[in-house]
């Protein structure tokens, strides 16, 4: 059984991987939902699967896209109606999100669309994409963590585990006792 670092350390990988791949289609593009898998599972049910999987050392896990997940303009509600068979490790989330610098946070409007419309027609916006994961452990709360990369600085990869807490407690959630819910 491993470690709980090592299994933030094995989540962790499987999100890069998944933010490298989401970032080949390049930016602008619609939330994406993954259900994370042992790969060695995913080998033992499926083998012909060796050829196209990129990691497949002993722990690695593997990220199968969820093509009919569409959750519109209101992503946490989606994943509120998500839920996971126990074969299913893990799941993630890539999305992008725009920002303002704080420094600007009072002129927002408090209107939630006009705050929207004023922060996408901003000049000092900033483009986000981050992919938010979460792990279920034998006992206790998920194991969570995130990769983000901005459009203005690609080259850099941002890790936290509290990156974007709302996000990552609703992909946590996803995981809990609600598996009817898909």
């Amino acid at each position: 059984m491993l470690s709980p670092t090592e299994q933030a350390e094995r989540l962790l990988a499987g999100l890069v991987e998944i933010e490298r791949f989401v970032g080949q289609a390049g930016w602008d593009q619609p939330a994406r939902l993954f259900a994370l898998v042992p790969t060695e599972e995913l080998l033992a049910a499926e083998p012909g699967l060796v050829d196209q999987l990129t990691v497949t050392a002993e722990g690695s896990l593997s990220s199968i896209e969820q093509d009919e997940f569409h959750p519109g303009t209101d992503l946490l509600t989606a994943l509120s109606g998500i839920g996971w068979p126990a074969t299913v490790a893990g799941c993630a989330l890539a999305t992008e999100r725009s920002f303002l610098p704080a420094e600007l946070e009072a002129e927002l409007p408090r209107d939630p669309q006009l705050a929207a419309e004023f922060v996408a027609n901003h000049p000092q916006r900033r483009d986000l994409r981050v992919v938010a994961g979460a792990l279920r452990q034998a006992e206790g709360e998920p194991i969570t963590h995130c990769v983000a990369r901005l459009a203005s600085n690609p080259e850099d990869l941002l890790v936290g585990a509290d990156m974007v807490p709302a996000l990552t407690q609703a992909v946590a959630w996803t995981l809990h006792d609600n598996e009817g819910n898909q």
